[in-house]
């Protein structure tokens, strides 16, 4: 007999979508391998309730919660394949396990494209970031800096001198127009051309960045905004629609998280041009009660 809803993804979305549908006593299997984006960092901040946890304390804790609901199966493994359509869609594992749904909710997160500078990656979640509201509280009034990847790195750089005395590293990759560069300027903004060669100190932690040309600038936390595109191939595979942000492509939903295909919702970081922990968990909340809605309404 097969599930009426499979959720791809057991993060902050898949959890919250799986908790609306839990309630409403659907019969649900979350798939989730156990590497969410989030399992660099330390801490998960800004998430209201619960400011300072481990990401993965907050994940065991919703697990511990939905597994109070019979109605709800877990499998930890690779999803590598979905595929079918309205009512009758298929989930098939690397193990070669397959599993069927009436509905989808894609929850898989996306992938980091990181900047290829020697000692960025083993740092990343930790000292280099990319979100001053999650994690620019803990280093505050301490030199920063933006790692550019594109024109994003200006608008990074217009927020952070909130949070500390701020560098924007342009890598080469752009020139600020003269509005823009007015901008960084009155909000006390030095912009940097010479690129970052390397990211000093013990990793996970970061005392100061070396320039191309050998100066060493002290900075306390480096932010960049990672390339980034959904994981697994899912909806491609689906035929689901994208629209472009200023990372990468997200997956196209509609109010309630459906997609351009009848029954395959999306969710989270994967769904959402912002990524934010609350804002993955909301649209979560949100694709969990549009697939309810579309299995007990049409």
């Amino acid at each position: 007999m097969p599930y009426e809803v499979i959720i791809i993804g057991g993060s902050f979305a898949g959890l919250s979508a799986a908790m609306q549908l839990a309630r409403a006593r659907r019969r649900i299997l979350v798939i989730d391998a156990g590497e969410p984006r989030n399992r660099f960092a330390k801490a998960s901040h800004g998430f209201l309730g619960q400011d300072g946890a481990a990401p993965a304390q907050i994940m065991r804790e919703g697990l511990r919660q939905l597994s109070a609901y019979p109605s709800v199966d877990f499998v930890h493994g690779h999803a590598v394949w979905a595929s079918g359509e309205f009512d009758r869609f298929e989930v098939t594992l690397a193990d070669g396990a397959a599993y069927a749904a009436r509905r989808l909710v894609l929850a898989h997160g996306v992938a980091d494209t990181l900047p290829e500078v020697p000692g960025l990656a083993e740092r990343w979640g930790r000292t280099v970031v990319h979100c001053p509201f999650c994690h620019g509280y803990e280093f505050g009034d301490r030199p920063l800096g933006v790692l550019a990847t594109g024109p994003l790195g200006a608008h990074q750089a217009e927020m952070l001198p909130d949070w500390g005395p701020t560098t924007l590293f342009t890598q080469g990759l752009f020139v600020p127009e003269p509005e823009v560069k007015g901008r960084l300027d009155r909000r006390g903004v030095t912009v940097e051309t010479t690129p970052v060669a390397a990211l000093l100190g013990d990793a996970p932690g970061l005392e100061a960045v070396r320039l191309a040309d050998g100066r060493v600038l002290p900075l306390a936390a480096l932010f960049t905004a990672p390339q980034t595109a959904p994981n697994g191939g899912f909806a491609e595979a689906l035929g689901c629609a994208f629209e472009d942000g200023p990372t990468g492509a997200y997956i196209a939903a509609d109010g309630r998280q459906e997609t351009n295909v009848p029954g395959v919702f999306a969710a989270g970081d994967a769904a959402r041009a912002m990524h934010n922990a609350t804002l993955a968990s909301a649209s979560g909340v949100m694709a969990g009660v549009g697939a309810y809605q579309s299995l007990s309404l049409g």
